[in-house]
């Protein structure tokens, strides 16, 4: 039986107050305090401690409850105090009677006092306190009731930490944190795995490759031959592929697509990107690297065709709205860039009969190694974390008074028939924000220097606008719309305007915006803070999957399980960027499970 299964009709709202579907996430929900209800013979000033008294005076008011109590473990009086007493605190007290009191004593000059004391029947108790959706004591018995070792063990949790769990909800002392992190992260990561939906591929793929690659007129990187490995493995099996390739921006993933084409062989190819200019450049590396394969690219303003005699088919979300032939591999490029309702829609073009093609995810948007592993859960994973060539940029700090420096640069670079990006936070004024945005910035580029194009997401015509550039431009004023797929030559310096209200992540993508081609590249992060950890943090770092463990370090991911959670901390205990040998113990620990 199931967990939910387990547990009486009458706990069962209880239980989902909890938000919880496992034995192993009950446990996790351990107390925040104990409190002590054992007897002392010694006042501890400022404490909470029990009291075994003998009321000797009582005095009431309507706003307060007076007594005068005879304190037998300490041996002297004290006085109790309530103030504004409900009714029932009014009756509860008897002149002459002995009674347990537990509250906070506090002692000045002599005497001790104790303000709204909590009348109690027993002592002796470490009794434990829960800040969950239920009262502390309802939360308590359910732990009593349900959590048992033997539950946990059949959870696949081991039997030493299933004690020690269970031993952080009776012991104060006990805050055996390695034990936290891994049942968190096993109970995730065993959820994310149950997740994963596996389908019979549409077809077997063993194209050849490696002939291809001997062609290329450069040499593929160790992971980038990893990762193509990978890829052949998972399409030579008749289920379904469903693997996500991140690399570093400029790792050379084309090259792992253009491959993963040459697999697919003699079979269709299918390649969706969000936007016009990657499908454009996807379409030409294809013609460039592949020209005896049949390739055609599908955008809104494409002339429709029938498609059924093309091998590659490269695309925007077009291809949504066209009637596509069966292929044997999907390949989407920057996923999360494309709307839920086209991810929908992407995934009823998947499905064919009961069948479904191999698919490949691909990112230039590095995680850390640590999210890497957790996510390999519910999906393979493959990191490309090294580019072809090594980058020479250089990275900086500015503030108001480098300003005259970074015209002298920038006209310096123009001269070269170098291009320049800066990046605006704001396409309008706005008061909230003290930073100009385009439209204030604009009048004095154009007013300074020739050949000033202008785009921003809003722009309808954003991606004319950015082909214009790439040709004929000087200078581009735009948004972070640049931050992912447009490649530009001649560009050799990015400028970010507010650069302290960009994720470390963001700003990594826009400095992978320059220096594509192996020229000098330059990247100046422009703020009024006098001081920033984070960026110089970054301006130090290159390694995109450095700077996102950096990114986690200053404000955490979302949650991939339930998908409700885009930003903040995702687990209680883990922490993402320390502790990748828990992540390494739990994945081996599942494996050993599902063997």
């Amino acid at each position: 039986m199931s967990f939910l299964e387990d547990i009486e009709k009458k706990d069962q709202l209880k239980v989902q107050k909890l938000g919880v579907t496992s034995y192993a996430q009950l446990a996790l929900l351990i107390p925040h305090k104990f409190e002590d209800r054992r007897l002392k013979d010694q006042v501890v000033d400022g404490e909470e401690q029990v009291i075994d008294a003998t009321v000797e005076y009582l005095s009431r008011t309507p706003q307060t409850l007076q007594l005068t109590l005879f304190a037998h473990n300490f041996g002297y009086k004290i006085e109790a105090v309530f103030f504004r007493p409900k009714p029932y605190m009014m009756r509860q007290f008897i002149e002459g009677e002995r009674y347990y009191l537990f509250g906070n004593l506090t002692c000045k000059a002599g005497r001790c006092q104790m303000n709204h004391p909590q009348k109690i029947t027993s002592v002796g108790e470490m009794i434990p306190k829960y800040k969950t959706a239920l009262r502390s004591d309802v939360m308590a018995r359910l732990v009593q009731k349900y959590l048992t070792c033997k539950a946990l063990e059949e959870e696949g949790i081991p039997e030493a930490m299933a004690k020690s769990l269970l031993s952080l909800h009776v012991n104060s002392d006990n805050r055996d944190i390695e034990t936290l992190k891994f049942i968190e992260l096993y109970d995730y990561m065993k959820a994310l795995g149950n997740k994963r939906r596996y389908f019979r591929a549409t077809q077997v793929l063993r194209g050849d490759w490696k002939a291809w690659s001997q062609t290329l007129p450069f040499t593929l990187t160790t992971e980038q031959l990893e990762a193509i490995e990978a890829i052949q493995s998972d399409l030579s099996k008749d289920v379904s592929a469903k693997r996500m390739v991140v690399g570093d921006v400029g790792s050379g993933k084309t090259m792992v697509i253009l491959a993963s084409v040459m697999m697919a062989q003699p079979h269709r190819a299918i390649l969706m990107a969000p936007t016009t200019i990657l499908a454009n450049q996807l379409f030409e590396e294809a013609q460039k690297f592949l020209p005896h394969i049949k390739s055609v690219l599908v955008t809104n303003s494409t002339k429709k065709r029938p498609l059924d005699e093309f091998d590659f088919i490269i695309g925007t979300h077009a291809l949504l709205y066209r009637e596509m032939p069966r292929a044997a591999l999907v390949m989407i490029d920057e996923q999360h860039r494309f709307g839920t309702a086209q991810r929908n829609d992407l995934d009823k073009m998947l499905r064919q009969d009961e069948t479904h093609p191999h698919v490949l995810q691909f990112s230039a948007t590095p995680i850390p190694r640590t999210q890497a592993m957790i996510d390999s859960a519910h999906i393979d994973v493959s990191l490309i974390t090294k580019t072809p060539f090594k980058k020479d940029i250089s990275s900086k700090v500015i503030g108001k008074s480098d300003f005259p420096k970074l015209l002298e640069h920038i006209k310096s670079e123009i001269a070269q028939e170098h291009q320049v990006l800066i990046v605006y936070p704001l396409v309008e004024q706005s008061e909230a924000i003290n930073y100009q945005s385009i439209s204030e910035a604009r009048v004095y580029w154009e007013k300074h220097f020739e050949n000033v194009y202008v785009t921003h997401g809003k722009d309808r015509d954003k991606e004319a606008v950015l082909l214009a550039f790439r040709h004929h431009g000087s200078i581009l004023l735009a948004t972070t719309v640049v931050e992912v797929g447009i490649s530009l030559p001649q560009l050799s310096t990015v400028i970010i305007v507010g650069a302290e209200r960009l994720g470390l992540s963001t700003l990594h993508q826009l400095r992978g915006r320059v220096s594509r081609n192996g020229l000098k590249g330059y990247c100046y992060l422009f703020s009024h803070q006098k001081s920033s950890e984070r960026l110089e943090a970054f301006v130090k770092t290159t390694n995109g999957f450095d700077i996102a463990a950096l990114d986690l370090k200053f404000r955490q991911s979302g949650d991939l399980l339930k998908g409700d959670i885009q930003s903040g901390k995702r687990f209680v205990w883990v922490d993402m960027g320390e502790d990748e040998a828990i992540v390494r113990d739990v994945k081996s620990h599942l494996l050993t499970c599902k063997a």
